[in-house]
């Protein structure tokens, strides 16, 4: 047995001494780590003789790592000068926590705003591929209310959120998103079908927020509206569920303006401008 898969064995055991625990890691794993921290000293570029000579390891490793994590985009190499760089997986991955960290200041007083305007559960979710993530979440005050938690995922065609981002997409991301995508039938109210989901996200660009009743899960619905950078790109949806006896018809509708003003408010929080947002049917 090597020693990182010995490593990864004692990971798994909660009895494993402390001693042999402390060092239950994997130290290719570390030393891609500190590879990718190097570039946080102010060097934009370094080649792999300066790489093995800053990190204390043989070329050869230093070469395979470096090999390694170009391949996964989180490093490119110059193909003048053989050096390498920061790759725009990491610059994606920097954008995200970025954003959520962001959002996450701009989100929490509106939200709390929202529940306790509309007495019910209110959310932010962020697309991640064909699921939602909700990201944040304040719990409505009332006795029959819905139950999640933050970190909850759910199919997005499904979703009143995922519907939103969803067709906010441009073209280039929805298209293949869209394609082979066989979509569960959670309930039977949950679209099915490519082109009437395609129907449905052309519906909710038209309008500005989307709504889901019984789609998810019966017994349930809920409304979003777009959350906006400071380019106007959608990056979040806000949205307001609870219980059909509560949301439904005009009822539900009734939500659409306060959530779509609340989305408008986290937006501009995060930098947007734009005056002439729409708030169709809201």
């Amino acid at each position: 047995m090597t020693d990182e898969l010995a490593s990864e064995d004692a990971d798994l055991d909660p009895e494993a001494p402390v001693a042999r625990r402390h060092h239950s890691t994997l130290s290719s794993v570390r030393n891609a780590a500190r590879l990718l921290k190097e570039f946080s000293r102010g060097s934009r570029e370094i080649g792999v003789t300066e790489l093995s000579r800053r990190l204390g390891i043989g070329k050869s490793t230093a070469h395979r790592l470096l090999n390694t994590l170009a391949e996964e985009k989180l490093l490119e190499q110059d193909p003048d000068t053989g050096a390498y760089r920061l790759g725009l997986a990491m610059y994606e991955l920097g954008a995200s926590v970025s954003l959520h960290t962001d959002l996450h200041e701009a989100c929490s007083p509106v939200l709390d705003q929202l529940r306790n305007a509309t007495r019910e559960t209110v959310q932010v979710a962020v697309l991640d591929g064909r699921e939602v993530v909700y990201v944040e979440r304040r719990e409505s005050p009332q006795t029959l209310r819905l139950f999640g938690r933050v970190g909850h995922r759910n199919d997005a065609h499904c979703t009143s959120t995922g519907k939103l981002l969803l067709a906010f997409l441009p073209p280039y991301r929805l298209n293949p998103l869209l394609t082979d995508w066989e979509l569960s039938p959670h309930t039977p109210h949950t679209i099915t079908d490519i082109d009437r989901l395609r129907q449905e996200l052309e519906g909710v660009r038209h309008r500005g927020w989307s709504e889901n009743v019984n789609e998810a899960e019966l017994g349930v619905a809920s409304i979003a509206a777009p959350i906006r950078n400071g380019l106007g790109e959608v990056v979040a949806a806000v949205s307001v569920a609870g219980p059909i006896q509560r949301l439904t018809g005009d009822s539900l509708k009734r939500f659409a303006r306060p959530t779509v003003e609340a989305g408008l408010a986290i937006s501009r929080r995060l930098g947007y401008r734009d005056s002439t947002t729409r708030r169709d049917g809201a």
